[in-house]
Order: structure tokens, then sequence, then C-alpha cells
């Protein structure tokens, strides 16, 4: 950044979560991401710096050797002038969504992460004049705990999302259930991997969000957002995906529009597009427990027609989904089998409060942080570092099956044949595209009760609520069958 050319005219509002606001530049392909605190919580400059650079470091030295080269963005700190930053901050302040102002941007430090724009090609310095489109996927947690720690039978047959989802309903942050499933998208297989990405298009929540050249054109704020017009999605798509059969306008044109587009993502979420460094790490670690979730729509229509659920075709290993949840399945205990050794640890730090730099709970995320995460044991020892490798694989876990996939598209020239960038087809032409993986800080130590809490919460909700009444639906259908039973006696 030039200290002395920074115009926050330049800059416009770009996105925020829990913990970080973004903004964008109007030109150049470059982000500004800001840590955000509650109003009564001040961090010191040098807090705020070294908390920003161990999530480079992380990414840098963790994250781009388990996804390899190319899908991981880490980007640099960079110390910005204090009147950009709060010129800015008014700027952006009536553009940010009510729900998320309980938090401040910070703008006592001056600190922030420049990144490139995930939303667009990660090619180019500057902004393309040719359209751009990007999706962006939350894929969450791809698989079913295979752990024999785990003590509630329903987490071998149901996926956490699945589960998650009715306690969500039932707390008013979604109006409704989505359709879809982690297992069906992780699953390789085309007509599944169909079915999630059109599921994530209907009920989109926080898991899906499609960019226009770097604009914000579809996606689902709180439960309170408008429901989803495929129509004006469609409207937007048009350009892109023009139907095979010529339909201007309608429903038909609609369906033609979103399955160009859901077609055109399953491509490129099943290839390689990692020609880079492709990353050292090699867990090998197959598939385990169910494929298939038991509280999935797509499963569930199969079996009402009589019909098994189609085998997993198994993602092919270069691609991004397979390497995300191989990082995903460092979680080799569960959060019930993980709690026990988080109090281990716990208990140790309590004794010798000293030892917790040395331990690397809060970095230095270097290659010996990274090496030890190698450690694929499930044997306890007793140790305490059996118990710290545990609850760190398990937080890289958790950023792994936390991360957004972003996705950008953009329809090839007609002299781009030396162009190096991969490309994908569709019905009607072929798309330049570029896969990158976002929010990958490492999830925070702190955090594992809340874990534990939340997932005893989940559970025993799911339990009461969803399979209390479908065992109460097929008791009402013994009873039927029962009353309709001829009896013959002997006479």
């Amino acid at each position: 950044m030039e200290e002395g050319k920074m115009d926050e005219n330049e800059w416009g509002y770009h996105g925020e979560g829990n913990k970080s606001l973004v903004v964008a530049h109007a030109q150049r392909c470059v982000v500004l991401r800001f840590l955000k605190f509650p109003p009564n919580r001040k961090k010191t400059s040098e807090e705020i710096f070294q908390h920003l650079q161990n999530i480079v470091d992380f990414g840098k030295n963790v994250m781009k050797e388990f996804l390899g080269e190319n899908y991981v963005h880490c980007g640099e700190v960079v110390q910005l002038p204090l009147e950009f930053v709060k010129q800015l901050c008014l700027k952006i302040q009536s553009e940010r969504p009510e729900s998320r102002c309980d938090k401040d941007l910070d703008t006592l430090s001056g600190y922030a992460m420049c990144l490139p724009n995930l939303t667009r090609l990660q090619t180019y310095r500057f902004a393309e004049h040719r359209p751009i489109l990007c999706v962006e996927i939350k894929p969450k947690c791809g698989f079913i705990p295979f752990s024999s720690d785990v003590t509630h039978e329903m987490k071998h047959k149901v996926c956490r999302y699945c589960m998650h989802q009715h306690l969500k309903v039932a707390t008013g942050k979604w109006k409704q259930i989505s359709k879809y499933c982690p297992l069906d998208l992780y699953s390789g297989n085309k007509q599944r991997m169909h079915f999630a990405l059109k599921s994530l298009l209907q009920e989109a929540q926080n898991n899906l969000k499609i960019f226009k050249n770097g604009e914000l054109i579809y996606g689902c704020k709180d439960a309170w957002s408008p429901v989803a017009d495929w129509s004006e999605l469609a409207h937007h798509l048009k350009p892109f995906f023009f139907p095979s059969n010529g339909l201007a306008s309608g429903p038909h044109c609609t369906r033609a529009v979103i399955r160009e587009l859901v077609h055109v993502i399953t491509r490129v979420l099943l290839s390689s597009s990692d020609k880079g460094r492709a990353g050292t790490f090699r867990l090998g670690l197959g598939p385990r427990g169910p494929r298939v979730c038991e509280a999935s729509p797509f499963s569930r229509s199969l079996r009402c027609q009589g019909k098994n659920t189609p085998e997993r075709s198994g993602l092919p290993k270069g691609c991004l989904l397979y390497k995300t949840l191989q990082v995903q399945m460092l979680d080799l205990l569960d959060i019930e089998g993980l709690y026990p050794l988080y109090n281990r640890v716990e208990r140790y730090l309590e004794e010798f409060p000293e030892e917790r730099k040395t331990l690397q709970i809060d970095g230095p995320y270097d290659e010996a942080f990274y090496q030890k995460l190698l450690d694929l044991s499930t044997e306890d020892d007793g140790t305490v570092a059996f118990a710290l490798t545990k609850v760190q694989q398990y937080r890289v876990a958790m950023t792994a099956k936390d991360c957004s996939i972003m996705i950008a598209l953009s329809p090839c020239l007609q002299d781009a044949s030396s162009d190096q960038r991969p490309v994908v087809p569709s019905s009607r032409s072929r798309f330049a595209f570029s896969v990158s993986v976002l929010d990958l800080d490492l999830k925070p130590y702190e955090s594992i009760p809340h874990q534990y809490k939340l997932d005893g919460k989940i559970v025993n909700y799911y339990s009461k609520t969803v399979c209390a009444k479908d065992n109460a639906m097929m008791s009402t259908r013994f009873k039927e069958s029962e009353d309709c039973t001829l009896v013959l006696h002997k006479v």
C-alpha cells in the first residue's frame, strides 16, 4: 500500500463475517481485510499485528501444504494511514447489515491484510473488462464421524449439517430446512452433486453466494432475506449461459440456465486445476463410516422409490473437494473423544501457564507446527503431547469444515487459445476459471468447550424432535396395519 495515495473513495464495502470486514478496490483486484471487535474490547496494535501475521503464517505454512499452492492465497499484513481507515469506516457504515454492527472495525491500529480479490480470476492484478461470475460455496463437513468415541448412535447415521438445520430453524436463524447435504456434494457422484448444488441455490442460507463482476447478486444474509428468485438470477446469468434451446425468457429458460450453471460448477469442482506445487501432504485417509446421510432428501427419495442410493463415485485426488475432505478428516476422534484430551491440556496449562508458548497454542504456525499435524495415531499414551496433537488436528479440521470455495468463471475470448488458464466447457461456450479457498483462519483453541456443548445440543434436539416424530409415525403405521389384519380362528 502506498501511503500517500490511499483514497477511501477507491474502496467499497465487500462483506463481513463475525470477526472481520472486507473492502474491495474499484480497479485493482485486491481487498483489505480488517479485524472487528466489540466496542468495549480494545487490543494493542502489537497484538493486532501478531494476530494478522499468524493468519498469514498459518495459510502459508500449513494450509498451502495441505491444499496446494494455487488454491491458497495468504496475502500480507499492511500498515495503513489512520485517517484513511477512519474515513473508510465512515464511508461504508451505511452498507453494513444491521445484524453485524454489534462489532466495530479496528480503526486504531492501522493494520489490515491485503489479499487478492477472489471474486475475480486469479491471474490479473487489475479488473478485466470481460464479465466475470464468481460462485462462493461453503461446503461444510463432508463425512459422518467414524470415531468409536461417539456415544450418540444418531451421529453415525446423520451428518452434522443436516442435524444442525433443525436446531437453526427452531431458534429462528433460518426460516426453513435446506435440502442440501454436504455428503452429496462430496460424493463425486454427478447426480448427487447436481442435487446438492440445486438445493443450495434454492435455500442458500450462508452457504452460497454469487457475484457478478465483484458485486453480490445472489445470496442470503439472514432469515429475513427475501425468498430466492431464480428468474432474477437467470436474468443475471443469461449472458454467461444463454440457453441452448434458444428460449429468451420464461420458466423453461430459467431452468435451462440454472441447469447449465450447476453442470459447469460440478465440472470445475471435479477438476484438478492446481498445476503448481500440489502440496506434500498425503493423509491417505480412505472413506470410513456411511457414505450417505440418512437425512439427505436425495437418499430418502431414492429409498421411497425402492432404489438403492448410488455408490459414491469418489472424488478425483487432485481436486480441491478431495483435499479439503482429507483435512477435515484430521478430526479423528470427534469432539466427544477430543474433549477429555482438551481438558488434559487445560489441566497442564493451569499448572504450567508459562508452557503455553512452548506448546504453540497461539503460534507460531511454522514448519514444526505443520509436521506435528501429520501424526495420525489414535492410541492414547496418556501424555500431554498426544492430547495436544489431537487438539491441534481438531482445530485444523474445523478450519477446513468452515472454509469457502471460490469459483471464478469468465467466457473465453475467441483468441484465447494461448491462454494458460484452465478451461471448462459448457453447452454453448467455454469458460476460463480459477478456484481458490477463503476463510482459512485457524479455529481458536478456546472455542473447543463451546463446540462440545453445541454438539450435544444439536444431537439432543434432533433426537427429541425429528427421531421422536419418525418413531411416532412408524408406531402409527404399525397400529394401522394391526387394525387391518385378518385373524383366522380354527373352527
